[in-house]
């Protein structure tokens, strides 16, 4: 990023560059690809045309080999996807796999040397942070805005809602989806997904878009690329946040034939512990257990009746719909 600013030569103000994003984007959007899928559609009785659909999105290379990172709503049920670069060269993509809860897919493309959008291990987006959205938005070509990081969310694989995403206010229209949220050194804060939507369709809604953080896209990426899907831990409980100077939480209700009801736990019991972590709230629970590997046990430690008791619990799978 550059800065405006001044500086006086013999008396006289002279200009610098002013403030600008173009170094940001340089570095990011040959990474951010377009994506055109197409529906074969059965044909009408009595005719022969097949009447096809196709929908816009936006891609990200994340690595030199061909993996390309997208919405899963930009793919889904797609009979062709066609993957072109900004160079103009065109490519048809195979889905790898697929996790409806992020709305995360992974597409694979056969080329090699492809160029991989800038990447952070480290990067930790903070609110406030300025963001850039790139993603080709109804056909018009690669188009970049601009925005505010207004919120971030977890990097857990447990949560379905909007706390798990960041939220910014970068226009997200059809055909970003899918795209790259990059910072101003042009590296991948999280992959474009959504605008707010709520039932109340009178109210203007404006300014309330989403993204998937970066670290939380790359672990499902990871997952799908090595098993072709993501597997999630699953305990079966619904669960009540204690007050924030209690640790832990109250079981409030528990599933059929899961986990935690052959496990023996019970509608009341407070539990505060896995393993020999200590829980501090409901959203660490979850994560720890949606990233728990199926079949593993973990111990459960809690209070019922007054009493401290330690169960064993054997993870179950969370199961991908659609998978």
């Amino acid at each position: 990023m550059q800065l405006a600013n001044s500086t006086f030569l013999n008396g006289e103000k002279e200009e610098t560059a002013p403030l600008s994003y173009a170094k940001a984007v340089s570095r990011a959007a040959p990474a951010v690809v377009n994506i055109y899928s197409t529906d074969h559609a059965q044909p009408r009785r009595y005719s022969r045309n097949v009447a096809n659909t196709t929908r816009l999105g936006s891609g990200v290379i994340m690595d030199p080999n061909g993996y390309i990172l997208t919405n899963y709503h930009v793919v889904q049920n797609a009979d062709l996807v066609s993957v072109w670069l900004q160079t103009g060269q065109r490519y048809d993509a195979v889905l790898i796999g697929f996790d409806i809860y992020t709305d995360l897919a992974v597409l694979k493309v056969d080329a090699v040397n492809l160029p991989v959008i800038p990447q952070r291990n480290d990067l930790e987006s903070l609110s406030g942070d300025v963001v850039l959205a790139i993603g080709n938005p109804l056909n018009l070509g690669q188009t970049v805005t601009q925005g505010i990081i207004s919120a971030t969310g977890r990097n857990g694989l447990s949560s379905t809602s909007y706390l798990q995403f960041l939220q910014m206010d970068a226009a997200i229209n059809e055909g970003n989806s899918g795209g790259a949220l990059v910072n101003t050194n042009g590296e991948l804060v999280g992959i474009n997904s959504r605008k707010f939507t709520q039932r109340n369709s009178q109210l203007n809604v404006q300014g309330i878009f989403f993204a998937v953080p970066y670290k939380l896209a790359n672990r499902v990426m990871q997952k799908i690329i090595e098993n072709g899907r993501v597997t999630r831990g699953w305990l079966g409980v619904n669960t009540e946040q204690l007050p924030s100077h209690t640790k832990g939480f109250t079981i409030t209700a528990i599933s059929p034939n899961s986990p935690a009801q052959r496990a023996g736990l019970q509608v009341g019991d407070l539990v505060y512990q896995f393993d020999d972590v200590e829980i501090t709230g409901v959203e660490q629970a979850l994560d720890i257990v949606a990233e728990t590997r199926p079949g593993k046990s973990i111990m459960v430690s809690l209070y019922r009746n007054k009493q401290t008791l330690q169960l064993p619990v054997q993870i179950g799978e969370l199961r991908n719909i659609g998978n």
